[in-house]
């Protein structure tokens, strides 16, 4: 692996400012002209976002120029973003508002989330959570921190008795959809929080298990899985392969404590 051309610090400090210049000073300040819909009612833009991704790509383009920026409002389509991520050597990987729906409502559960991706792969990942101030980073085979605390997930269960994070599109997995219906009194309490940014804080935080998400946009998740391996979680496709951001691929993530635990789970909602 090449050696991270960036300080973890010093993006963690841009992501921060950025959201202190475009996220904080515009929760529950919008006016209705500030909030646009974009595929669909539920599907939100605000100038927030605008604002938080225009800072940060000229930030992080200017802190390592020959990177790509691939940005969640950068009016591309998932394989767009996905084809540019694998065609550069460096390429930055921007959510400038994960939870954009919460935000736009007012409700908490919101986060800035930054890749940098190396030949495809995620080689660092920040997510920060402007609210309560909490930034994580993690770079491969560094580990996952907050802080001065390194992370670690939490140690798998009985099914029951784990905290899923279950993102199940009816339309886009139909028999996995109609299993986990069939499953409610098979599992423990499931977390729902309208943002994979807060989610994988929770994952790698050890307050969530496992995770099972069915829209794999890369700006969604190529900080947040990093991290999770990172704090000691295994995440691959249904399939078992690795994730990797620069893959648009139709097949469910499953994120779980141990690889043990994956295959468990895996099984588990198979059957």
């Amino acid at each position: 692996m090449a050696p991270l051309p960036v300080d973890p610090e010093a993006v963690r400090a841009m992501i921060v400012a950025a959201a202190e210049a475009a996220v904080l000073p515009r929760f529950r300040s919008l006016s209705a002209g500030d909030i646009r819909t974009k595929s669909g009612p539920n599907d939100l833009v605000t100038e927030a976002d605008l604002h938080c991704q225009a800072i940060l790509s000229e930030k992080l383009g200017a802190l390592l120029p020959e990177a790509a920026v691939v940005g969640e409002e950068g009016g591309g389509t998932e394989a767009e973003a996905c084809a540019a991520i694998a065609a550069a050597e460096w390429c930055w990987i921007i959510d400038p508002l994960d939870g954009t729906h919460n935000f736009a409502h007012g409700r908490a559960g919101f986060a800035v989330m930054v890749a940098l991706a190396h030949r495809g792969e995620t080689v660092a990942g920040w997510i920060h959570e402007p609210l309560g101030g909490e930034t994580v980073v993690a770079s491969r085979g560094q580990g996952a921190w907050s802080g001065g605390r390194r992370l670690a997930a939490a140690a798998p269960r009985a099914l029951k008795q784990m905290t899923g994070v279950l993102y199940i599109g009816a339309r886009r997995a139909p028999a996995l959809h109609a299993r986990v219906k069939s499953m409610e009194g098979e599992l423990g309490p499931t977390s729902f929080n309208r943002s994979a940014g807060i989610e994988y804080l929770g994952l790698a935080g050890a307050r969530f298990h496992y995770a099972i998400f069915t829209r794999l946009l890369p700006w969604d998740h190529a900080p947040g899985v990093l991290m999770f391996e990172e704090a000691g979680g295994h995440v691959a496709y249904w399939d078992g392969e690795p994730y990797r951001p620069a893959a648009a691929r139709p097949v469910p993530l499953l994120a779980a404590p141990t690889e043990a635990s994956w295959r468990d789970l895996r099984a588990a909602f198979d059957s």
